[in-house]
């Protein structure tokens, strides 16, 4: 069993002196010097002590002056211990396709410096203006994607994205989705009340019989390549669910999950760059860091009043401190140079 470090020690026996009356409220602690000689420590010990004294609320520092009682018993403070501090035991492995950390540490350092206060202040609802419109011109440069910046909104993540898909288009609508396809694509529809039609993939997308018969308004697919049965759209297929979607007032979702990494030369035509009632989403939880939760959707401009109307009013969920840094990774190169590295990487592996 660890034993307890010797400044929790101290703290504990400070804790309980000053709640037991050994020290009455207002009272001046012993010096930091004096009581390092006292209970034979290291003053960088007893300084930690009384930190964490300060910080439960047991005493206050005054500068120049020194530590005093700051706890009354009427106050009920709990003389529980603070809790340990998390440390993993050893490094995550980075996967194969990890963004390179010193980089991401350099930009959200400089993130720090350059934006200071600013990156406290509340996101506007559909994101910060620095990433979207860093988004709009990094998707014309690699996507031809020809989106203003008032048409792309960030959210925490594609399964975020997919719940307000839903209410902004109703949940009375029939969604098509792949079968199989990523599950959480179905479990949110499903949780949002939404009747799904699951249709059978083939060798290049939907089958055609299934998607002539769907009752399905609105068509979710992932043409790039479908988890986890692999399966990309071709041409011809990307071409039948635009002329599948010019019939009446249906829409398509467009995931492109990963689509960066592609082993091409030139990255597939995206559908949303052929139609205009496409959504297309996409996030960076494969380009950059699963762990910063961030996603991104692109409206048509027939979509902004609706979307505006009833789903405009959220917050963002994103904190405005990583907007700023993705966007300064696209502005800077590094999103690109990484992804460049890795399909370079890929297609070496490959012998293209």
């Amino acid at each position: 069993m660890k034993t307890k470090p010797e400044y929790i020690k101290l703290y504990e026996a400070l804790r309980e002196e000053i709640a037991g009356g050994s020290w009455a409220y207002g009272e001046r602690l012993p010096s930091r010097r004096q009581l390092a000689r006292d209970r034979g420590l290291s003053i960088v010990t007893v300084e930690h002590a009384l930190e964490l004294l300060c910080q439960e609320g047991y005493s206050e520092a005054k500068a120049k002056s020194g530590y005093y009682v700051a706890y009354q018993a009427e106050d009920g403070f709990s003389a529980a211990p603070p809790a340990p501090i998390f440390r993993p035991p050893h490094p995550a492995v980075p996967s194969e396709n990890a963004f390179p950390f010193s980089v991401l540490a350099r930009t959200m350092r400089r993130v720090l410096t350059e934006y200071g206060e600013a990156i406290l202040q509340k996101a506007p609802n559909a994101g910060c203006g620095e990433l979207r419109s860093a988004l709009s011109r990094y998707l014309a440069r690699n996507r031809g994607i020809r989106a203003e910046a008032k048409q792309i909104v960030i959210g925490s993540g594609a399964e975020y994205l997919y719940g307000l898909v839903v209410e902004m288009l109703g949940s009375d609508r029939v969604y098509g989705i792949e079968r199989p396809s990523y599950h959480k694509i179905e479990q949110v529809y499903r949780a949002r009340g939404v009747l799904c039609d699951l249709l059978p993939l083939a060798q290049d997308g939907i089958a055609s019989a299934a998607l002539r018969d769907t009752a399905a308004s609105v068509l979710h697919i992932t043409p790039y390549r479908s988890f986890p049965s692999g399966v990309t759209a071709s041409a011809s297929k990307r071409w039948e669910y635009i002329r599948w979607a010019a019939q009446g007032d249906r829409y398509i979702v467009e995931d492109d999950f990963e689509s960066e990494f592609s082993l091409l030369r030139k990255p597939e035509e995206t559908v949303f760059a052929r139609a205009h009632n496409v959504i297309y989403l996409n996030t960076f939880s494969r380009t950059v860091s699963p762990s910063l939760r961030v996603g991104y959707m692109v409206l048509p401009p027939r979509l902004l009043p609706l979307f505006e109307q009833r789903v405009g009013f959220y917050s963002c969920t994103v904190p405005a401190f990583e907007q700023y840094v993705l966007a300064s990774l696209i502005e800077n190169g590094d999103f690109e140079r990484h992804i460049n590295r890795i399909r370079r990487q890929r297609r070496r592996a490959e012998g293209l």
